[in-house]
């Protein structure tokens, strides 16, 4: 499969972007995105002969490693891959190019626990809202997930004032890592953030009526120095190509029709 990607990829290169050998893009990416890109980047560097510098860090927040924070800081990228509403604050900050905008993949939010720990009901709404309740500590993530389950689903449960006692927004590593160490009960982020963890048990997705499916899109920095080669390879993350890939890492591919 690999192999078709590869001949797929070196069909698409322009006669300028295949002489542009050794050439180096910057990028930086957030959380959801990241299984599938760390299994992508590889092809793409075998198949072109670049090599693209990886940053990772939060869509939103102030966090250090967050991606707003790594542009205030002036860090460099050719390319941002991060959720829709991050993006939409990057290009009206002027940071990332109006128009450049690339989406990937759509991604749902769910749940987990310690494995071996008592797995609580999430698949209606009444039963989400019993298992916040009693739930003795919930983590949520400091970027877009997060921002979604602090700022309108607990009040929309009424859930809110439990949560400031229970809940534990977590900044610059994943849910995933704080519930798998016994510092959370129940957690809750992105599925492709949830999955990997062979320490956890994976409960579910949120109920549909109140479930965020966002977009996590790619966007070109402005004043890159390699502005062709990214938006390529912005282009191939989201290739019909490449969807097999995206979707076993816990993400819906962006190519692929609703």
């Amino acid at each position: 499969m690999h192999i078709l990607i590869r001949l797929a990829l070196l069909a698409s290169l322009s006669l300028a972007q295949i002489g542009a050998w050794a050439a180096e893009i910057r990028v930086v990416t957030s959380g959801a995105f990241t299984e599938a890109y760390k299994q992508l980047i590889p092809i793409y560097e075998q198949a072109t002969g670049h090599t693209v510098i990886s940053s990772f860090g939060a869509s939103i927040g102030n966090a250090p490693d967050s991606i707003p924070s790594r542009f205030a800081r002036g860090e460099v990228f050719d390319l941002v891959i991060l959720s829709e509403g991050g993006l939409e604050a990057l290009v009206k900050a002027g940071q990332v190019q109006p128009g450049s905008r690339i989406d990937l993949a759509r991604s749902k939010i769910g749940a987990a626990v310690r494995k071996g720990t008592p797995k609580p009901d999430i698949s209606t709404v009444e039963a989400l809202k019993k298992t916040l309740l009693d739930a003795k500590s919930v983590a949520y993530s400091a970027s877009a997930s997060g921002t979604y389950l602090s700022t309108e689903l607990f009040p929309k449960l009424g859930v809110a004032e439990r949560l400031k006692e229970t809940g534990k927004r977590i900044l610059s590593e994943r849910v995933g890592a704080v519930v798998a160490r016994g510092d959370a009960e129940l957690g809750f982020q992105q599925v492709s953030e949830l999955i990997y963890f062979k320490e956890l048990d994976f409960i579910g997705t949120l109920p549909e009526e109140v479930q965020q499916t966002i977009f996590f899109s790619a966007g070109l920095v402005k004043d890159s120095k390699q502005a062709e080669l990214a938006t390529h390879l912005a282009r191939f993350l989201a290739s019909a190509a490449v969807a097999e890939i995206v979707r076993a890492t816990g993400l819906e591919p962006a190519a692929v029709k609703r």
